[in-house]
C-alpha cells in the first residue's frame, strides 16, 4: 500500500475511536484502535457491506465467546476451539473477510470469563472501532475511484509506451527493460484491481448516474487496451529478437509502433477534451494498420524467413490498433453523449463490435 488518503484515514479512525474509548471510560481502548484497523476499507461499498457483515459475526462470536467463557473458562485449548467454530461460521455465511476482526473480539471477550460487564465492555469496544472506520471512510476524502482510474491509466500507458518506443528499437538495457516490465504490469494489476471496485460499487449500491455508466463503459475499454499493448510488449520480447530481421524490417516495425503509441495517446487527450473537435487520426490509422498487415502477408507469401515469429508480434500490433479505433470511437459516442444525452446503448453497441 502507498502513501494516501487511505493510510491517513486508518490514522485518524484509529485515533477516533480511541479518544471515544476513552471519553467513554472503556478499559483496553487498544481494541478499539484494533477494531478500526481493519475495518477501514478501500471504496464506500466494500465500508458499508464490511461495517454490516462485522456487526453480525461480531455479535455471533461475542455471543458464543461469552457463553464458553462461562462454562468453559478462558482455557487456551477452550478459546482455540471456539475460534474454530467462529471461522467456521463466518465460511459458512461466506463472510471470510470478518473472520480475523471477529477472533480479535471472540479472544477479548474470552479473556473476560465469566464476566458479563467486561465482556460486553470489549464486544463494544470492537464495535466502536468498526463504527469509527465507517464513518471516517465516508466523511474525510471520500473513495473517487472515477479520478484514481483516470490518474492510473496515464501512468501505466507512460510506462507501456517507453517500453514500447524502445523495445523494437533495442535501445533500452536488457536488465532494465526487464524491471520495467515488472513494474508496469504490477502497475495495470493494481488498475484493474481500481476498475473492479469501481464497477461492484456501482452496481451494488445502485446508484450509477447516466454519465457515471458512460465512464464504467469507456474504462473498460481503455483497460482492453492497454491490455493489448501489454500482450504486444511481451509478444516482442518473446518473438521479436529470436527471428532473423533487415535493417528495413526494424525501421519498419518501429515506425508502425510509434505511430500507434502517438494514436493511442491521441484518443486519450480526446477522452480529457485537450484536442481540437476536427481533428482525427482514426480512418488514417485503420489504413495503415491494414497496410501493415497485408505488407506481413505479402512477406510469409514470398517465404521470408521466420517471418511466423515476425508475424505472431504483427498481429498483436494489428490488434491492438483496432481495440484503440474502438476506444476511439466510444470516446466519440462519449463526448457527444455528454451535450446530447445520447442513450447509453450506443457505447455498448461499440462494445459489441
Amino acid at each position: 500500500m502507498s502513501f494516501g488518503a487511505r493510510v491517513l484515514k486508518t490514522g485518524i479512525a484509529v485515533t477516533l475511536s480511541l479518544y471515544i474509548s476513552i471519553w467513554l471510560n472503556f478499559p483496553l481502548p487498544v481494541i478499539a484502535a484494533v477494531a478500526a484497523i481493519f475495518a477501514m476499507q478501500p471504496s464506500i461499498y466494500r465500508s458499508w457491506r464490511y461495517f454490516l457483515d462485522q456487526i453480525q459475526t461480531n455479535t455471533l462470536g461475542a455471543a458464543l465467546a461469552m457463553l464458553a467463557g462461562t462454562f468453559l473458562s478462558k482455557e487456551p485449548i477452550a478459546i482455540g476451539l471456539v475460534c474454530i467454530l467462529v471461522i467456521m461460521i463466518c465460511l459458512k455465511l461466506k463472510m471470510e473477510e470478518t473472520i480475523g476482526l471477529t477472533l480479535v473480539t471472540v479472544i477479548a471477550v474470552m479473556e473476560a470469563s465469566g464476566q458479563w460487564d467486561f465482556a460486553l465492555n470489549r464486544f463494544l469496544l470492537s464495535l466502536i472501532g468498526i463504527g469509527s472506520a465507517f464513518l471516517i471512510n465516508i466523511l474525510f476524502f471520500p473513495p473517487n475511484p472515477k479520478e484514481q482510474i483516470v490518474k492510473q491509466i496515464h501512468t501505466v500507458f507512460a510506462k507501456m509506451s517507453l517500453l514500447l518506443r524502445t523495445a523494437v528499437s533495442d535501445e533500452i538495457k536488457e536488465k532494465v527493460f526487464r524491471d520495467e516490465l515488472l513494474a508496469l504490469e504490477d502497475s495495470f494489476k493494481s488498475l484493474s484491481a481500481k476498475y473492479n471496485l469501481f464497477e461492484e460499487e456501482l452496481k451494488k449500491l445502485k446508484r450509477a448516474k447516466y454519465s457515471t455508466s458512460q465512464h464504467l463503459v469507456v474504462f473498460k475499454q481503455m483497460l482492453l487496451t492497454l491490455q493489448k499493448g501489454l500482450e504486444t510488449l511481451e509478444s516482442v520480447e518473446q518473438h521479436y529478437f529470436r527471428s532473423t530481421r533487415t535493417a528495413e524490417t526494424n525501421l519498419y516495425f518501429d515506425q508502425h509502433l510509434e505511430k500507434l503509441i502517438k494514436y493511442h495517446e491521441h484518443v486519450l487527450l480526446k477522452f480529457e477534451n485537450m484536442l481540437k473537435p476536427e481533428i482525427s487520426e482514426a480512418s488514417k490509422m485503420e489504413e495503415a494498420n491494414d497496410q501493415f498487415m497485408e505488407t506481413m502477408i505479402a512477406s510469409y507469401t514470398q517465404g521470408h524467413k521466420d517471418v511466423l515469429r515476425l508475424s505472431i508480434v504483427a498481429a498483436g500490433m494489428y490488434d491492438y490498433c483496432i481495440q484503440i479505433a474502438r476506444l476511439d470511437k466510444l470516446i466519440e459516442q462519449f463526448n457527444r453523449g455528454q451535450d446530447e444525452k445520447e442513450p447509453l446503448g450506443a457505447l455498448f453497441f461499440w462494445m459489441k463490435k
